[in-house]
C-alpha cells in the first residue's frame, strides 16, 4: 500500500488485497439483496447514470423532492447495517472512534459518470468522508472548494481507498468515466464505490 496526497485528498493505493476486495464484494451483495440497487432521479427529474443503495442508520437518496438522507429505502425497507468489514476499514484508515451513519453504495456500469459535486448534506464537516473502490478502474477528478478551481485526475483501482478530510472535505470531485475490463472482481464488470459519512453533529 502506498499513500498519495492530491489536491488534499489522501489516496491509499492498494489498501485492500484481492481477498479483502472479494470479501467486501460479497458483503455488498448481501446488503443489496435487502435494499436493492435503484436508479434515482435528480430534483429536476433527470435519471442518474449510477445505481444506488445504502447501508447504515441513514441512506442518501434523491428524487423530485430533493437531495436528502432517509432512514428507509424508497421501497420502505430500513437500510441494512453497515457490514463489519467496511467499518473495520473506516476505523483503521481514519482512526476515528465515531461510527459512520451512512455507507452509500454506488454501482457504475461502463457508461456511468458522476459530475463534479460536493458532499455537503451532512451536519458537521469536521468528520472525514471515506471512499472504497471495487471493480473496474475509474478516472477520479478532484478540484477545490470552488467549482471553478483547477482540477486533477487520478486512476482509482480496485482496492484503493480515498479519505476526504480537512481542506478537502468540501472539495469538488467526480468520476469522469469507468474503464471496462480493468478488473475481474465483479462478474458482470463495472465498479462499486462505497462512501462512508458521518451525518449528524453528535
Amino acid at each position: 500500500m502506498s499513500k498519495l496526497t492530491v489536491q488534499g485528498f489522501d489516496i491509499y493505493k492498494g489498501a485492500l488485497d484481492r481477498t479483502a476486495q472479494a470479501s467486501l464484494r460479497d458483503a455488498v451483495r448481501d446488503v443489496v439483496k435487502i435494499a436493492p440497487l435503484m436508479r434515482p432521479v435528480t430534483p429536476a427529474g433527470k435519471p442518474m447514470s449510477v445505481r444506488m443503495s445504502a447501508a447504515g442508520r441513514l441512506g442518501w437518496i434523491t428524487d423530485r423532492t430533493g437531495y436528502r438522507y432517509s432512514a428507509t429505502h424508497p421501497n420502505g425497507q430500513t437500510w441494512p447495517a453497515i457490514p463489519d468489514k467496511v467499518l473495520d476499514i473506516w476505523h483503521g484508515v481514519t482512526g476515528m472512534d465515531r461510527t459512520p451513519d451512512c455507507c452509500l453504495i454506488n454501482y457504475y456500469d461502463a457508461s456511468a459518470r458522476m459530475g463534479l459535486h460536493q458532499d455537503r448534506d451532512e451536519g458537521d464537516f469536521e468528520w472525514s468522508v471515506l471512499s472504497i473502490s471495487l471493480g473496474d478502474t475509474a478516472i477520479f477528478r478532484m478540484g477545490g472548494v470552488q467549482r471553478s478551481d483547477p482540477t486533477r485526475s487520478v486512476r482509482l483501482e480496485s482496492g484503493d481507498v480515498v479519505v476526504m478530510g480537512g481542506a478537502s472535505r468540501l472539495a469538488y470531485h467526480g468520476i469522469d468515466r469507468v474503464l471496462p475490463g480493468t478488473s475481474t472482481l465483479l462478474r458482470d464488470g463495472g465498479r462499486i464505490n462505497l462512501t462512508l459519512r458521518v451525518v449528524d453533529q453528535s
